[in-house]
């Protein structure tokens, strides 16, 4: 076998590969034997036919596989020799000229093509130790725990229907319809065929549910408001706003307290059981947008501390990713690039740049969880597949027959586990600053990362 090089170009590789027909033929009889117990021939009795007439009757398409089998064997076996590893699978490039393919078919040419690849790059490591990271530390307020507990009274005491001559009054629950108008112009989202409400919520924006007070059921009438100035669209922050609503049905909320009687019809003990659930999920929710934000540094400061060339062809496949959810996302939505503020040529050039971040991210995430000996156990594996199942209510045997059949899409649950053990393991080493901040603050630091770059999906 002869090997030569004609391309060594950054992480490009190109090679020129022969195969012997000799080396081809001594892979052919080993075949040919293996046909030889299998082959039923009129004529012959199983295992008696003589290897010239089975080279004449399978020859051509044993050779195919054989063909097949070298070129695989030896472009891995080359690239072990080389000790470079491709960052995808490489691309063999066979002779065009049929009839130089038909005479290696034949057994009477040496078989030569070209093997082009891109290699995985030596990935040097930037000194993780001591990495400094800021933790949002978010306090719970009484207020904030009172005022959540009064939504779950609210949303479970129960709602009777006030009937056809009903008017809207406070703590009233409504379905309503709406068309809302900027300047005239219907805006995406402003409208609704039946929305739910409960006046004194505050869900909807300031004003809205207070100009519905007194209205009856079947009415429609006008309500007029301003988008706050730090809405989080910032299309629609500070804009004049027009809905035209029709209430469809009023409900009054029905007589009781909030007391350990209520408490019990949720399966808690009493009031103070309840508040300690509330509390409770409100801190674990803050908790995780605090480790999302945590997480966002510990990348931002791998994606600084590592410049490195990465492959094109990862590059290309994880942008392809990318860019046909962009595209979904915008068409769905009947949007345009222009609508979002931008054109196309540059929201490409955008992805682009976060693709090549992913990748190069993955690189590093690997290479530290690697030299760290970072396991994702089996058991860990077995949580994120149930995890997965139970996001698809009443699918769950098909989601999981799914993943049973697709060992790769088994794999890629694996993934982000491992990435976030990684990521601890780097906090853990960390400097770690705590920073007091409100749940604003907090929402607002999350949403300025996501809009530089949109959340990781690392493979």
């Amino acid at each position: 076998m002869q090997v030569t090089e004609t391309l060594n170009e950054g992480l490009k590789r190109k090679l020129s590969v022969t195969i012997p027909a000799a080396d081809l033929n001594s892979r052919l009889d080993v075949k040919l034997e293996e046909l030889k117990g299998q082959a039923n021939i009129k004529g012959f009795r199983p295992g008696k036919v003589p290897t010239s007439h089975l080279k004449k009757v399978y020859g051509r398409s044993a050779m195919s596989e054989v063909m097949t089998d070298a070129i695989n064997a030896t472009v891995s076996d080359t690239l072990d020799k080389r000790e470079e590893r491709a960052a995808a699978q490489p691309k063999v490039d066979l002779p065009d000229d049929q009839s130089v393919i038909n005479d290696v078919l034949d057994g009477k040419a040496d078989l030569a093509f070209e093997v082009e690849y891109e290699v995985l790059p030596p990935v040097t490591l930037m000194d993780i130790k001591g990495v400094k990271l800021n933790k949002p530390v978010v306090e719970v307020s009484e207020e904030e725990v009172d005022a959540e507990v009064k939504r779950v009274f609210a949303q479970n005491r129960g709602y009777t229907d006030k009937g056809e001559d009903a008017v809207v009054t406070d703590g009233d629950r409504l379905g309503l319809s709406f068309v809302g108008k900027i300047d005239g112009k219907e805006f995406e989202g402003g409208s609704s065929d039946h929305a739910h409400l409960t006046i004194g919520s505050g869900e909807f924006i300031p004003g809205f549910e207070e100009q519905l007070v007194g209205m009856k059921k079947g009415q429609t009438g006008e309500v007029k408001v301003t988008f706050p100035e730090d809405y989080q669209n910032e299309d629609l922050a500070g804009k004049k706003a027009t809905f035209e609503v029709t209430i469809l049905h009023v409900d009054g909320p029905n007589e009781g307290e909030l007391d350990d009687e209520f408490a019990k019809r949720l399966g808690l003990e009493d009031v103070a059981a309840l508040r300690k659930a509330v509390r409770d999920q409100m801190e674990n929710a803050l908790a995780s947008m605090g480790r999302q934000h945590l997480k966002r540094q510990v990348l931002d400061a791998l994606d600084d501390g590592h410049k490195f060339e990465v492959p094109a062809q990862l590059v290309d496949a994880e942008f392809n990713t990318i860019w046909q959810r962009v595209v979904h996302e915008i068409e769905h939505h009947g949007r345009s690039f222009e609508d979002e503020g931008t054109t196309e040529e540059a929201a490409k050039e955008q992805y682009r740049r976060i693709a090549e971040r992913r990748v190069r991210l993955g690189l590093v995430v690997a290479e530290i969880g690697n030299t760290n000996e970072v396991q994702v156990t089996d058991e860990e594996h077995q949580q994120a597949l149930i995890a997965e199942v139970r996001r698809f209510p009443g699918q769950e045997q098909q989601v999981y027959d799914y993943y049973r059949k697709n060992p790769q899409a088994l794999a890629s649950l694996r993934a982000p586990i491992f990435e976030n053990k990684v990521v601890d393991h780097i906090i853990e080493l960390g400097e770690v600053t705590d920073k007091k901040m409100t749940r604003e603050e907090l929402a607002k630091l999350i949403q300025a990362d996501e809009d530089e770059v949109p959340e990781e999906h690392h493979h």
